[in-house]
């Protein structure tokens, strides 16, 4: 009996020594109310009067051409007719337009208006509305980046009010936020929440990505709009969010205003975004990787585009970028980020680990393929993008295609004429090998009209005149 006793005292010994102490908020505290006034209403509307009358209604309108049903093989078949009567003919859809609604901020007095590229993309017409205001302006684009999601437009109107833009780098999880857009076209529409995180990434929406995650909610039609501090100033503009359903979940997305008047700048400036090229695909440094290498940071060279900038320079695969032109790079993103910020033909510095070892090479960056660009005027209406890895993993398009890859046919024009068709890829023009955007512009700058364009259609070469 003594001997139970002995053990079960040694037991709770041994039990009591595993202990924790909890860090008790005070038992005791004080509700109060927001102002201790009674006729008081707690409100932001003062703070964000002016950054609402900076965001506008976006109305696109996009022909559709819809197939000539008439010929088709089953449209003339004696049973068909029989059946169907002949008013079927008369009722069938020529073509349609597809209407879409989205948001925009004005960025400048004279009418500049920052979006994003979904919203106009694509778009034959686009018309913007002020707030409180039902005269329509119609809008032609500045420029577009799809790479980031932003377009610039500007409508011809002087005298607008442009919202004020804060620096998105002082911004913290837990600051208090608006977001102004025009959902569903019933107007202008505000709604509030914190920022959840910043600097997301790797989300797979845009190919630059540096989020400002958001549960404010962003429904359809804010994209576009803004997302503003407690005092109004801008600090993003919204992009996208993440459902299953269609609803709001509250996680939204939003561009940093410091990415976009970047972004910004240069298309108003050129209209277009030429970024630097490196010709490397890469990882982060994690998991059993860091055993690796010497450095905890840094983006992991796992493949090498052939006669490409970095293959020009000497790195390898395997190689762990740390440092380009003195900055510290701890992740993948920030690398891409980087070395997308540089021009083409800019020569930099790159400090690499390789077996241990840390190496400095000096690149020469080329010229990023891709981007929405679109060629020459002869072939107005037709966008398209010079063949890379994305593409072709995207499409299924083999390595020994080259050539530029169609990503829109405007209709009526005369690339729709000739039957290209989006997802084409165009290979040749007369006797010049088209291996990019720049070779298709200067091939079809040398020859006269009708010309012969050879394509390639899901595997099978084909020969149309462009006239």
């Amino acid at each position: 009996m003594k001997k139970a006793v002995v053990i079960s005292t040694i037991a709770a010994l041994m039990l009591s020594a595993a202990t924790i102490n909890f860090n008790e908020a005070p038992k005791e505290f004080t509700r109060v109310m927001p102002n201790s006034g009674t006729n008081t209403v707690l409100s932001f509307y003062d703070a964000i009067k002016d950054a609402k009358e900076s965001v506008v209604n976006i109305s696109t309108k996009k022909k559709i051409k819809m197939p000539n049903m008439q010929n088709m093989p089953f449209f003339n078949d004696p049973f068909f007719k029989q059946f169907f009567g002949p008013m079927f003919r008369d009722r069938l859809p020529r073509n349609r337009v597809e209407r879409s609604l989205g948001s925009g901020v004005i960025i400048s007095n004279d009418g500049y208006i920052v979006t994003n590229n979904h919203v106009i993309k694509n778009a034959d017409e686009i018309t913007v509305t002020l707030p409180g205001d039902d005269k329509e302006y119609k809008a032609k684009v500045i420029g577009k980046d799809a790479l980031t999601d932003l377009a610039v437009i500007k409508i011809d109107k002087k005298g607008l009010k442009a919202i004020k833009i804060a620096d998105s780098s002082k911004i913290k999880p837990g600051d208090l936020v608006f977001a102004i857009g025009n959902p569903f076209g019933i107007g202008e529409t505000i709604t509030q929440g914190i920022i959840s995180a910043t600097n997301r990434n790797n989300v797979g929406i845009n190919t630059y990505e540096n989020f400002i995650q958001t549960d404010a909610a962003i429904n359809p039609g804010n994209s576009g709009g803004a997302l503003v501090d407690s005092r109004g100033a801008l600090i993003g503009i919204n992009s996208a969010i993440i459902t299953r359903s269609g609803g709001n979940n509250g996680i939204g997305f939003a561009i940093p205003s410091n990415m976009m008047k970047e972004v910004v700048k240069k298309l108003v400036e050129k209209g277009k975004i030429e970024r630097g090229y490196l010709g490397v695909i890469i990882e982060d440094l994690k998991g059993d990787l860091k055993d690796v290498y010497k450095h905890k940071y840094g983006a992991v060279i796992v493949d090498v585009t052939k006669d490409s900038a970095a293959d020009k320079a000497g790195l390898k695969r395997g190689d762990l970028i740390i440092e380009v032109e003195g900055k510290k790079i701890e992740d993948a993103n920030e690398l891409k980020t980087i070395i997308g910020s540089y021009p083409p033909g800019k020569e930099i510095a790159i400090k690499y680990e390789r077996n241990k070892n840390v190496h400095t090479a000096k690149v020469k960056l080329g010229k990023r393929p891709g981007g929405e660009t679109e060629a020459t005027q002869s072939l107005k209406g037709l966008e398209v993008q010079t063949l890379d890895d994305n593409l072709r993993r995207m499409y299924n398009i083999p390595e020994n295609v080259k050539g530029v890859f169609v990503t829109n046919v405007k209709p009526d024009s005369a690339a729709e004429k000739a039957g290209i068709k989006p997802g084409d890829v165009i290979i040749g023009i007369e006797d010049v090998e088209i291996t990019n955007v720049e070779d298709l512009k200067k091939a079809l700058k040398k020859y006269k009209t009708p010309i012969r364009v050879y394509i390639k259609r899901q595997g099978i070469p084909l020969i149309l005149v462009l006239k």
